[in-house]
């Protein structure tokens, strides 16, 4: 039987991924949906809270501080904070990457919202547009390109975040990291767990940025 120390590092990791292919899937798929759902709730909390944020600018300063300062916090840290709330499993590790996710996408869309031309505005409301109706179909439209930058860095971090989860009994693919590290040569084993996080992180860029320009009216 051959060594598989001794063959060539990248024919290590597929040797890897052909032996243990339907494992590395399984973390893929947690992992994925530990950032995912991380990054939908918050959307769904951080974009009402943002265009609220912009029609309301006193207490704006406060708010963004107080998530900037929860943002400095390590998500290690974060991580040992929560647990002692919640406990162990994916439900802490989507929690935590909901909390890294709130200020970047509250922060975009609170920009994006008062970035808007305010002659625009004043067009709409002379069309007589209902205040959901700016929201709804001037507000939203010209600033969807600033706050889906925010979610993408949203999700770009969440996938980071989740690779902690290995830690909290969360499993995704940051076992498959702790596997390799713990390994006398598990150079191969760690590469293995890198390049589908790496995967996850780009292709869920580039399928967010698609979003963005489908969603965006200035690039029609």
């Amino acid at each position: 039987m051959t060594d598989i120390t001794q063959l060539p590092l990248w024919e290590q990791v597929i040797y890897y991924y052909e032996a243990n292919g339907a494992y590395v899937f399984d973390q893929f798929f947690r992992h994925f949906l530990m950032a995912i759902y991380g990054v939908l709730f918050a959307a769904i909390f951080a974009i009402p809270l943002g265009f609220y944020l912009a029609r309301n600018a006193k207490i704006a300063d406060w708010i963004l501080a107080i998530a900037n300062v929860i943002q400095t916090v390590p998500s290690l840290a974060m991580l040992s904070i929560l647990m002692l709330a919640i406990g162990l499993g994916p439900n802490l590790v989507v929690i935590t990457v909901f909390i890294y996710s709130v200020l970047p996408i509250l922060r975009n869309t609170y920009i994006g919202v008062r970035n808007v031309d305010e002659n625009i505005l004043d067009v709409g409301k002379g069309m007589g547009m209902t205040n959901w109706q700016l929201v709804y179909k001037v507000e939203l439209p010209l600033s969807m390109s600033v706050i889906m930058g925010g979610v993408r860095n949203a999700f770009i971090m969440g996938v980071g975040v989740a690779t902690l989860g290995t830690f909290v009994g969360a499993s995704g693919l940051g076992d498959i990291l702790q596997l390799g590290v713990n390994a006398s040569d598990g150079a191969s084993v760690i590469l293995a767990g890198v390049i589908p996080i790496s995967v996850m992180a780009i292709v869920g860029d580039l399928f967010l940025t698609w979003v963005e320009n489908r969603l965006d009216p200035t690039s029609k």
